[in-house]
């Protein structure tokens, strides 16, 4: 590869999780701050993630995929998102707030899938080196992250500067778009496109018995991972750590750590125990969170950040590569759309709805109950362990079949 694709690849993943990183970690913090949101409405904002991840096969399949060469759509929807960011910033009611994320989640998420596609083009002899550039993404996730703990915005109250920080971003990436290289419409029109992209073809991997309970799990412990997103921002703020996002992006930097080695892990034990240990993750972060505070025991909070590689690592990027494996040659792509639409959309949707309604539960007179918001999430996740200990009969899930 050119060291110019190179370059143009790695700052196309840098500002497309740096835009989602901007504003997505402090959402909550913002609602509440802004708009004294209670926990229903922090729930439906964070929903238009999950909106947006099961629309996006439709926009990818019968519009990107079909008609256009994916580095214009990307730009185009990234220059429209950047307006939308934009005006979000100036709303002053939750009212006016929900409809213009919820269009802009509608066009961000299907960016998520362009990308990818428009880095497997130019990888297309070297797949394998796609994370080189992916870690760039993650690398802009916490830039943003340190941005804001920098600028003091959580406790100035001013977040409504992420969203304009952002829009600079969306902006920048719609034009570096237009000059990416370029990547032609391949799907065929007779609608085989659509059925792929959204993980139809890949429907008979559920006869597989072993390979439904990891589906299943995989969509409940999502359930509890929507806790984390929606709430962690707002907690670390409320029981007064500064800095909360800067601090928070200590779990991108353990992403990467525990990437690089997790093929050591799966060589040396296997599809099983490393998601087993994913799972256990939740459980533990959850707990540390219900129990740890900014005094004697902050050291409980950053264990349970730092956890974040292990979380997310040991089980989704797992369940992708144990989803890999599974399929058959031709179900590879539409394999993965499918554990995606299952877990980002219905698995994170449901647990953002019962996460805003647990938070209402818990909250009184403005003040949140935390102890009893993390242990549930994390009792929930107790119940998914125990469930896939005892269901998941993989006897040769390992990394070397």
């Amino acid at each position: 590869m050119k060291a110019t694709t190179r370059i143009q690849l790695s700052s196309m993943m840098f500002l497309e999780f740096f835009i989602w990183g901007a504003w997505f970690v402090t959402l909550g913090t913002f609602l509440a701050q802004h708009f004294s949101a209670s926990g229903s409405q922090m729930g439906l904002a964070f929903e238009t993630q999950s909106i947006g991840a099961i629309i996006a096969p439709f926009i990818i399949g019968l519009i990107a995929d079909r008609y256009f060469s994916a580095q214009k759509i990307l730009g185009f929807m990234h220059l429209t998102g950047a307006a939308l960011l934009f005006f979000v910033a100036t709303t002053n009611s939750f009212a006016a707030f929900y409809p213009l994320v919820l269009i802009y989640m509608l066009l961000y998420m299907p960016t998520l899938a362009l990308v990818n596609t428009i880095a497997f083009k130019q990888l297309k002899d070297n797949p394998e080196k796609f994370a080189q550039i992916r870690v760039f993404g993650t690398v802009g996730w916490i830039i943003a992250g340190v941005l804001i703990g920098y600028f003091g915005w959580e406790s100035s109250r001013q977040l409504q500067n992420t969203f304009l920080l952002a829009s600079f971003a969306s902006a920048l990436l719609g034009v570096l778009s237009f000059f990416l290289p370029n990547t032609p419409p391949s799907a065929k029109q007779d609608g085989a496109g659509l059925r792929h992209m959204i993980g139809l073809d890949a429907l008979g991997m559920l006869r597989d018995k072993t390979y439904l309970v990891f589906f299943i799990t995989s969509v409940l412990i999502c359930i509890p991972l929507a806790f984390y997103y929606q709430n962690t921002n707002l907690f670390l703020n409320d029981i007064g750590m500064a800095g909360a996002a800067a601090t928070m992006s200590l779990g991108q930097v353990s992403e990467i750590l525990f990437m690089l080695m997790l093929p050591l892990f799966l060589k040396r034990f296997g599809i099983k125990i490393t998601l087993l240990i994913g799972i256990l993750a939740w459980v533990i972060r959850y707990v540390l969170f219900a129990y740890g505070d900014t005094g004697d025991q902050i050291w409980m909070l950053f264990v349970g950040i730092l956890l974040h590689g292990i979380c997310y690592d040991f089980f989704f990027v797992t369940g992708q590569i144990y989803t890999e494996k599974k399929a058959g040659l031709k179900n590879k792509a539409a394999a993965q759309g499918l554990i995606t639409l299952a877990t980002y959309g219905v698995g994170m949707l449901i647990g953002f709805r019962l996460a805003g309604w647990i938070t209402d539960t818990y909250t009184s007179a403005g003040s949140y109950q935390w102890e009893q918001i993390w242990l549930i999430p994390a009792g929930f996740a107790v119940v998914v362990l125990l469930l896939f200990i005892v269901l998941f009969r993989e006897k040769q899930a390992t990394a070397s079949e």
